[in-house]
């Protein structure tokens, strides 16, 4: 134990006589000093000695030994601070950052648990630093870096109320705001070199390094975030306050609005990469109750948001979550008793197919077709194909929306299930959103054989039915008017049955309608 000044001043000149000789006990020794020198408030003293020229060699073996001391330091009293910042500063550029890094990594495993958050948070400026000093290993460094991190934040409490993060007693907001400083200089890094030239192997390991904290989080929190938490768009942003309401903020939420401010984070990986990496669980998240098809309607969103239009191949519908997402969305659409989660469903419904390529809207539209069992569904699916052959005519030609590819699609539009007998009310939406698309492929002059053969033969079939189902209607509603000779409660579900006959006599005449303005528009087309 050193005792008096000289004896110091005898070892700091025989460890800088000997600066290339220097044994693990002068290691110790030097760590000891520097702790007696904060312990008896000599921090300005240390960081001269630190700073002085003729001790750069001794600084430059041993500094490292100090960063316990001077962290916990900052820590605990704020008034030595800037000496303190400054003298780990100057470490931070000066000693190996190999050698950093490890007495950093252990610092992290080894903070006081009563300490976590202002550890990590006077921490991170520095580690970050060490990090980007690396000339080797760098990713792999940054791995274990943010699994050390990661190992330390999830021990903190955290918040349940909007108050409670304001206010941040325990810390666990900063951490996370100084992790999203922390990674900025990483993924801007990889965002400036993509695609501008082959990408190193140190580059792909960095990528996969970051992409893993991606995952770490998101899957923290799919299985722990509140339903109301929308907060993995690619934005960052969280505008429903009432989640702090409603159920307990988690580790996850924090740490991804604060990352997310980091706007090129996404930027890194290929917006279809992440869409891929996310479909398994929003195929299994559109399964199960309310929380969590809220959060699997959320995630679907937001991994669909910076996918291009008109971008994800044919190829994907093929794999198992691209197929079963798409059809526990259809499910939402037809079978949720919630209308709030019926709309939310149909505005992510058109998304998705905002972003499938021409041949994939193709396919899906066929799918769609054959597989929904539901005239909203596929009335839904037909105003699209209109909207897709329109886009076509634009200057945007293709076989599958203009050509004979077509011609399977129109196939499944227009046909009645059952023939004449297809119960025409049922059926209402199809039919007229089929009859719309055929009003505006001949008002657009599009007069092929073809599409004269289908309106030929589904509207003589559609005829025969208008017949029939007018002629059941109209004598069960003439029935219904002769028989009414009933009670006062009786006589109100008469008036009912009554509105719902005569409305359906009013459907009919639209249909009707509508078909003779085809045949009108056709005849004009071809005169």
């Amino acid at each position: 134990m050193l005792t008096t000044k000289d004896e110091a001043e005898d070892l700091i000149q025989r460890w800088v006589s000997h600066q290339f000789d220097l044994t693990p006990e002068d290691y110790q020794q030097f760590k000891t000093l520097g702790s007696a020198c904060l312990t008896e408030g000599a921090s300005e003293q240390l960081l001269k000695f630190v700073q002085e020229e003729k001790n750069q060699g001794v600084v430059k073996s041993m500094g490292g030994e100090l960063l316990t001391a001077l962290v916990n330091e900052i820590v605990k009293k704020e008034k030595t601070r800037d000496h303190c910042q400054t003298a780990i500063t100057h470490l931070t550029k000066t000693c190996s950052p190999n050698k950093l890094l490890q007495n950093m990594l252990e610092m992290i495993e080894d903070i006081d648990p009563g300490a976590i958050s202002e550890t990590i948070v006077v921490l991170l400026p520095h580690l970050q630093t060490v990090v980007l000093r690396l000339e080797d290993r760098r990713a792999a460094c940054l791995g274990l870096s943010l699994s050390a991190l990661h190992g330390q934040l999830s021990r903190l409490p955290v918040p349940y109320t909007l108050q409670q993060e304001e206010e941040d007693e325990c810390g666990l907001c900063g951490c996370c705001a100084a992790l999203a400083l922390f990674l900025r200089p990483f993924v801007d890094e990889l965002t400036s070199k993509d695609g501008k030239e082959e990408a190193a192997a140190e580059d792909e390991e960095l990528k996969v390094e970051l992409l893993k904290l991606y995952v770490y989080v998101e899957r923290f929190f799919l299985s722990t975030c509140p339903s109301k938490i929308l907060i993995l768009s690619l934005n960052g942003s969280v505008t429903d306050s009432s989640l702090y309401r409603d159920s307990r903020a988690c580790l996850a939420y924090l740490v991804f609005v604060e990352l997310l401010t980091v706007e090129s984070f996404p930027a890194v990986f290929s917006p279809l990469y992440l869409l891929q990496c996310n479909m398994e669980h929003i195929d299994h998240l559109l399964t199960r109750y309310e929380s969590h098809l809220r959060k699997g309607l959320a995630l679907m969103e937001n991994s669909l948001k910076k996918v291009e239009d008109n971008s994800l191949p044919v190829g994907l519908m093929e794999l198992r979550s691209f197929y079963g997402g798409p059809q526990n969305l259809r499910l939402i659409l037809t079978d949720c008793p919630m209308r709030h989660l019926r709309e939310s469903g149909l505005q992510l419904f058109q998304i998705f197919i905002d972003k499938l390529d021409t041949e994939a809207k193709h396919k899906f539209f066929r799918c769609m077709l054959k597989t929904s069992n539901h005239e909203g569904v596929e009335s839904y699916v037909i105003k699209n194909i209109r909207r897709q052959i329109a886009f076509s005519m634009k200057g945007n030609p293709n076989k599958y929306f203009l050509g004979l590819d077509l011609l399977p699609l129109l196939a499944l539009v227009f046909i009645l299930p059952h023939g004449a007998e297809t119960n025409l009310l049922t059926n209402m939406d199809k039919i007229m959103e089929g009859l719309n698309l055929l009003r505006y492929v001949f008002l657009k002059a599009i007069c092929c054989l073809v599409w004269i053969t289908i309106k030929e033969e589904y509207l003589k079939m559609l005829r025969v039915a208008l017949s029939m189902s007018r002629a059941y209607y109209s004598s069960e509603l003439k029935a219904l008017k002769e028989g009414q000779k009933l009670k006062a409660r009786a006589e109100l579900t008469g008036c009912l049955v009554s509105q719902v006959l005569e409305s359906a006599l009013v459907t009919f005449d639209l249909m009707d309608s509508l078909t003779v303005r085809i045949e009108e528009i056709t005849e004009e087309t071809l005169s």
